[in-house]
């Protein structure tokens, strides 16, 4: 018995040794300074706020907006397509987009939070990631989790100021928000999941408004932003290529090498299919389908035109589809506005 526990309490030690070490960086002196003052150039508006909370609005991702607005702009499209669905009042509509707004900041931030906190011994492997701030040292494992908890409790105030729907709807997504940083060690799709965490708005719109979850709108939009996603953060994944090799972290990038461009290009006319058929499943106008085909033409540009080997272009690419999904929205916009109109005529 004394032997069983003592084993446990080595178990215990370890186990608490693992979840705080960070391993040593692979990069000289002279190259962690230079990432540090990269870094500080790139805080923007951060540089204003009191020197300690700098960090976990870090961690937040702050300072790097992109990814709040990539996984908000598949809830506008919900949303919206749901209040046209049953000529939602605007003021209902306008007041769900700030919910969501407000949750996709926090929530998106929670999901970086946790990926810091399991990449802590990857992120110092690669140049972009290693000034982060649990692998450079400046916030503490255990700081990093009590600011997650924060984190999560603001999501769960949101959640639980829409219909009761979108709670439990939601909180199906968080396996997969937790689990996606460990996909990245052992698959070399961990794109896949976090294209899932990604798209899962296109679900809560519906309730969200008062709508009926209409699932022939609702899934083939869903699979519709997951192949985005897939997409364009394959793109991202090969600024980080040439690291991810020696780190030995996998992704979209890696597996697909060369043939990345004809994959995506088939990915992207399989995600136009499946957005037009969500769109006719849910009688949308004509500006739906003006606005998608131009957006889509752009995907397909962007495709065309990226350099996979250069950073620069990569991150440009990457950056470009905030635009893209935002001209796919404006088509709904003015789809829903037009029927809001012609109630009045």
């Amino acid at each position: 018995m004394f032997k069983r526990l003592n084993l446990l309490k080595n178990y215990k030690s370890v186990g608490l040794r693992f979840n705080t070490t960070i391993a040593k960086p692979r990069f000289t002196p002279q190259e962690l300074e230079t990432a540090r003052v990269l870094r500080l150039e790139k805080l923007g508006w951060l540089k204003h706020l009191p020197t300690k909370w700098i960090p976990y609005f870090e961690l937040m991702r702050l300072e790097k907006p992109v990814g709040t607005w990539l996984l908000l702009i598949p809830c506008y499209w919900s949303i919206t397509m749901a209040s046209y669905s049953i000529a939602a009042p605007i003021t209902t509509t306008l007041s769900t987009i700030g919910l969501f707004s407000i949750g996709a900041l926090v929530m998106r931030g929670a999901g970086c939070t946790i990926n810091d906190i399991w990449d802590r011994n990857l992120d110092n492997q690669v140049s972009r990631t290693m000034e982060r701030p649990i692998t450079s040292g400046r916030v503490t494992v255990p700081k990093a989790v009590a600011w997650l908890g924060v984190q999560c409790f603001a999501g769960l105030a949101v959640l639980l100021s829409l219909p009761f729907e979108c709670f439990y709807l939601g909180a199906l997504s968080l396996p997969f928000v937790f689990a996606y940083p460990l996909f990245k060690r052992f698959t070399y799709y961990p794109q896949a999941i976090l294209s899932i965490c990604f798209s899962w708005g296109c679900l809560l719109g519906f309730p969200a408004v008062g709508a009926p979850l209409n699932l022939f709108v609702a899934i083939p939009l869903f699979i519709s932003n997951w192949i985005w996603c897939l997409t364009y953060d394959t793109i991202y994944a090969h600024q980080d290529k040439n690291y991810d090799i020696k780190a030995g972290i996998k992704s979209t990038a890696l597996a697909w090498g060369n043939k990345t461009k004809p994959i995506m290009k088939g990915l992207t006319i399989a995600q136009a299919g499946l957005y037009g058929f969500a769109g006719f499943m849910n009688s949308m106008g004509p500006g739906f389908y003006i606005a998608g085909a131009y957006a889509i033409t752009r995907l397909y540009k962007q495709i065309l035109n990226v350099d996979l080997d250069n950073e620069k272009s990569c991150w440009s690419a990457f950056t470009s589809n905030i635009k893209t999904g935002f001209i796919f929205w404006y088509g709904i916009v003015f789809d829903y506005l037009m029927l809001l109109a012609s109630q009045f005529m």
